[in-house]
């Protein structure tokens, strides 16, 4: 089993023989707070139980919202300063130029129309807004093996839940409509937002099962075009 704590290890090996890397996490944090003040409206767009906002309030940045279509992820909510609503990703419960910064970690994958979803951050984010998104990206041998997977949910779900002990009710359906550059890209302009940042970001650790395992994923790494390294990791910004 790869639980987080051991794929993290392997991270952390990863790192130290590759000059400049960074875990996606890692790159993402970064990313979101060079686009904070102190004063920023703050969005956490599929906020689940928790996560960032969590770190933000602990500092003082008290305008923190989080939206989740899930009441029972709502109702275990880490921090009690953020405030919460129920909605859904294309219908959201805010009124137009909102928010100064919306995230969304891991929720592009999961989106039926992304192209809705886009419309709606658009319309709720403030003049010179940031979306910033962390997505796997398609591309990624990896995912092809997640999509074939997906045409059998009760198998894949156990698999996910004994391979990287995530609890099943924790794996969602994915779409995968949004999930290179290109269709980002594309999806973007349609919706009046400017790529301003792309990263792609490669990630060895999600079969690194034992060492010899780490090893070839590492080599299978260097291989692949880097195109289609595992994440992306992407800023949109409102006119």
């Amino acid at each position: 089993m790869l639980n987080l704590d051991r794929q993290n290890q392997y991270r952390a090996r990863y790192a130290d023989q590759t000059e400049g890397w960074q875990p996606s996490g890692d790159a993402y944090e970064a990313t979101i707070r060079r686009y904070l003040a102190k004063d920023s409206v703050f969005l956490d767009l599929g906020c689940g139980r928790g996560g960032l906002p969590e770190k933000l309030a602990a500092e003082g940045l008290a305008r923190l919202y989080g939206v989740d279509p899930d009441f029972a992820s709502l109702a275990d909510y880490r921090a009690p300063s953020v405030r919460l609503a129920n909605g859904l990703a294309d219908d959201l419960p805010y009124r137009n130029n909102s928010f100064d910064v919306v995230i969304a970690t891991w929720l592009f994958e999961h989106l039926p129309a992304p192209d809705q979803t886009l419309a709606e951050l658009q319309r709720v984010l403030r003049p010179n807004g940031k979306l910033i998104l962390l997505t796997p990206n398609v591309k990624h041998p990896l995912l092809w093996a997640n999509r074939i997977s997906q045409l059998l949910p009760a198998i894949q779900g156990k698999l996910v839940e004994r391979l990287y002990d995530r609890a099943e009710a924790d794996t969602f359906p994915v779409t995968y409509k949004a999930n290179t550059p290109a269709t980002l890209s594309a999806l973007a302009k349609r919706a009046q937002l400017t790529v301003r940042e792309l990263q792609i970001i490669e990630d060895p650790s999600y079969l690194a099962f034992n060492d010899i395992l780490f090893r070839v994923a590492v080599l299978v790494e260097k291989l692949l075009p880097k195109s289609w390294g595992v994440h992306l990791l992407v800023v949109l910004e409102k006119a």
